[in-house]
Parts: C-alpha cells; sequence; structure tokens
C-alpha cells in the first residue's frame, strides 16, 4: 500500500464523462453528474491513503469551445458541487484551492469558488486543488508576465531568473509538484495541463472512464508508480 511517504500529490485529468454518458445512453451533463460522484470518492481514497494534495483537471482553457448548454451546465454543476460538499470538506480539515483564470468564469461560479477557497483556508491536513479555466500555456506566460514586471520595477534583476523564480510565480507555489499523474479514458496526453510541474511526475493511463474509475483502479494506479524506479535525470 502507498504511504504518505511515496505519495504526496496525485493529479487527475478526468476524462470520458461523455462517452460514458453515451454509452449508457444518457445525456453529457448526466456524465458530468457520474463524474462528480468520482471526485467525491476519490477524496474518500486520497483520505484513506494519506494523500495530501490532490488536484483536479475540472475545466480547461479549451472547454469553451464546448456547446452553450453544457459550458451552462458544468458551472451549474460545480456551483451545486461546492454547496453539497463544502461542510464535509471543511470539517475534515481539506483545504480548497482553485487555479487557472477565476476571474473570467461566470459571476455566480466564480463566488461559489472563492467561498470554498476563504472558508478553508486555514486548514492544512489536506489539499484539494481545482483547476478552472486552467491552461499550462497560460500559467507559465501569467508567471513569466509577473516576472516581467518584478523586473521592470527593479525588485528582481535579470541574471537572478531560474528554475525557482518561475516555479515561485505559479498559482500555488507552495506545491509540490505531482508525484503521480493519472488519466482516464485512455486518452495519451497531457493536454496543456500542469506543464511546468509534471516534468518529472510519472505518468499512468488507464481505459477506465472517469465515471467508472473507483479503487480498484485508483490502487492500480498507486502499484504502477510504486514499480518505477525514478531516477530525476540519475542511473
Amino acid at each position: 500500500m502507498a504511504n504518505k511517504a511515496e505519495i504526496q500529490h496525485i493529479a487527475f485529468i478526468m476524462d470520458g464523462n461523455g462517452r460514458w454518458a453515451k454509452k449508457h445512453g444518457l445525456d453529457t451533463l448526466d456524465g458530468h453528474r457520474a463524474g462528480e460522484k468520482t471526485v467525491r470518492k476519490v477524496m474518500d481514497l486520497a483520505e484513506e491513503f494519506q494523500i495530501k494534495y490532490t488536484t483536479f483537471y475540472a475545466f480547461s482553457t479549451e472547454n469553451w469551445k464546448r456547446s452553450q448548454g453544457e459550458v451552462k451546465g458544468l458551472m451549474s454543476l460545480l456551483g451545486a458541487s461546492i454547496d453539497n460538499n463544502l461542510a464535509e470538506l471543511h470539517e475534515k480539515g481539506v483545504r480548497v484551492r482553485a487555479i487557472g483564470e477565476i476571474g473570467a468564469m461566470p459571476a455566480a461560479t466564480r463566488e461559489k469558488v472563492d467561498t470554498a477557497v476563504s472558508l478553508t483556508q486555514g486548514n492544512d491536513k489536506s489539499h484539494m486543488v481545482i483547476a478552472l479555466n486552467y491552461g499550462g500555456r497560460a500559467e507559465i506566460a501569467r508567471a513569466t508576465r509577473q516576472i516581467a514586471a518584478k523586473v521592470a520595477n527593479g525588485s528582481l534583476k535579470i541574471k537572478n531568473i531560474n528554475e525557482s523564480t518561475v516555479a515561485e510565480n505559479l498559482y500555488v507555489p507552495d506545491i509540490p509538484d505531482p508525484d503521480l499523474m493519472i488519466r482516464t479514458s485512455g486518452e495519451f496526453r497531457i493536454s496543456n495541463f500542469l506543464l511546468w510541474q509534471l516534468s518529472y511526475s510519472e505518468l499512468y493511463f488507464t481505459e477506465t472512464l472517469w465515471p467508472d474509475f473507483g479503487r480498484d483502479d485508483f490502487i492500480r494506479a498507486i502499484e504502477a508508480y510504486k514499480s518505477r524506479k525514478r531516477r530525476f535525470g540519475g542511473r
């Protein structure tokens, strides 16, 4: 079994909600509702396996290209999920974090997210990071702008810019990079997700659709991680 010392942080690309819905003859939003239940199950598993940090790719900068009805439904589902789960997360000591261009989200959704972040900001038993309106390239561009501003105002010298400088200007610089990234539904891409942070993460891909991802899938991913030798460029 995995323990806290072996895995601190798992990131999830939650793929396959739409295909799951189609497979079961349901509406796409029904697939997203089923996927939301999986997030709750995974949070319980993370607690059981002492995984302190979890990151969920909930809505990418590219997802705005989806139909207006699906996007509106996703925003509504997110708000309802926060309403239904926030009290329990807070009671369990979970700190909710949000990364991405949250300010560009619909006002009602943004307010729900801000409430969750504000209420739980003092918690530290575990951290649940939700990537919303998020893109890895956009995050790096944002960090670059912040660094450039510091150079412009004289608080940072160009010769002192290094990898740590970039990392310190990402959305949540206090959170360690993922040890493991899990993507469901059989796709073999990282889809603009945590491009900087995944540099040395172990990647695990499964055919299982996200709504069907359960305890056995979780354990298989962790066992696969444990079987790998992480050299970080060494021998």
